[in-house]
């Protein structure tokens, strides 16, 4: 974990915030696999996620898509000084997720320090996060590019 200070903010509860903290996410059954400073995992059970075909959920499937900008923002940025929104979202589905999925996000360190170097002198920046979800055997059931922005507060 980076060294700051976190104020109100307990990086020890990050893990369950980011699990229980948005009650959709909650029932979704979203977990963290991996929470460090510029990289997050997160898997998702099928159970209780399927639709009409038996796959998971094309809206879940966004969802999960989707969260993994926040936890990467609580682990890499001061939650602070700044909060995280999403500007847009783009997902392209590859093949029905048949099994649990996963998802890995992540950003460089040179991509942080723009956005830090932003938010100080125009308090905000805009950033690109492209991803895959993954079923259990690996193979990619959808892409996502979020368009975030982080404003400071």
């Amino acid at each position: 974990m980076r060294q700051t200070t976190w104020g109100k903010f307990d990086p020890s509860q990050f893990k369950s915030l980011v699990e229980t903290g948005i009650p959709c996410v909650q029932r979704m059954g979203i977990q963290v696999v991996e929470m460090e400073p510029r990289r997050v995992t997160l898997r998702m059970p099928i159970e209780g996620n399927q639709g009409h075909l038996g796959s998971i959920y094309a809206g879940v499937l966004f969802t999960a898509a989707e969260i993994p900008g926040g936890a990467l923002f609580l682990t890499t940025f001061d939650p602070t000084r700044c909060v995280p929104i999403v500007k847009s979202m783009e997902i392209k589905f590859k093949k029905p997720a048949l099994t649990d999925v996963s998802i890995t996000v992540e950003i460089s360190q040179e991509e942080v320090d723009r956005i830090n170097r932003e938010v100080e002198e125009k308090g905000k920046s805009d950033f690109v996060l492209e991803s895959q979800l993954r079923d259990a055997g690996g193979a990619v059931v959808c892409e996502s590019r979020g368009v975030y922005q982080i404003r400071r507060i």
